[in-house]
């Protein structure tokens, strides 16, 4: 055999050799991905999992969006120089619960399908309230309690109070008012005692029961016990009295 021929089957069984190497080094490759890459997979996890269950884990970021399978906002909570908020979405993408926490307070708004503000539940400057609205937005109840009172208000659908409970201090008041936002009615019960009054549509006082303190004409103060009944006529001046 001359020498040519050798070296062209030393290059044939060279290139085999090689060809043989790469095979081997990728099934090698592969094996380790194989076995190894699952494995740190499964050890990241597992220690994501055991800080999650710690309590380590935490996300940091000034707004947050949650989405539905449609890809729709259902939930926005975002950070502002007023404090946190969190707004609510419904399937429709409309609004429908605002909670924040402002430098006045916290607050909780509700809204309806409409678009329309229909409660409010407040803590601001330390006077807790609940405020409930009709179909146009307009306050129709409200209730409130601070440090000095706490009240009750109802009011027609033009948002003008009709009715009024209040608790100051020691005495307890209700107040009845007409459609012209006069005083028509209140009923107190104070340290000085219980006792009614009456107002006709011009806020003419006409009717006093029980025990009471007015201010006459002349200027004097008239004390009346409770076993009282006094009528007023339109002029102010009383046309009977039962004082017992």
């Amino acid at each position: 055999m001359t020498i040519d021929k050798r070296l062209e089957n030393m290059e044939r069984e060279l290139k085999s050799v090689r060809r043989h190497n790469r095979w081997l080094l990728g099934a090698i490759l592969l094996l380790v991905g194989i076995l190894i890459i699952p494995a740190i997979f499964e050890a990241s996890a597992w220690r994501a999992r055991a800080q999650l269950a710690e309590g380590a884990k935490e996300i940091r970021t000034k707004s947050l969006v949650l989405e539905d399978e449609n890809g729709l906002a259902r939930a926005v909570m975002t950070m502002s120089e007023e404090g946190p908020g969190l707004w609510l979405y419904d399937e429709n993408g409309k609004f429908r619960a605002v909670m924040s926490v402002t430098k006045k307070g916290p607050g909780l708004w509700l809204y309806d399908e409409n678009g329309m503000q229909r409660a409010l539940l407040s803590l601001f400057t330390g006077r807790a309230s609940l405020a409930l609205a009709g179909e146009n937005g307009i306050t129709r109840t409200g209730l409130e309690v601070s440090k000095e009172s706490e009240g009750l208000r109802l009011c027609d659908e033009n948002g003008q109070p009709r009715a009024a409970l209040a608790l100051v201090k020691d005495d307890t008041i209700l107040t009845l008012l007409d459609k012209n936002i006069k005083f028509r009615a209140e009923l107190a019960i104070t340290q000085e005692g219980a006792g009614l009054r009456l107002w006709d549509e011009n806020s003419r006082l006409r009717l006093v029961a029980g025990k009471a303190k007015m201010v006459t004409a002349d200027g004097k103060t008239m004390a009346y016990p409770e076993s009282s009944l006094i009528l007023f006529g339109p002029n102010g001046k009383v046309i009977w009295s039962a004082i017992k």
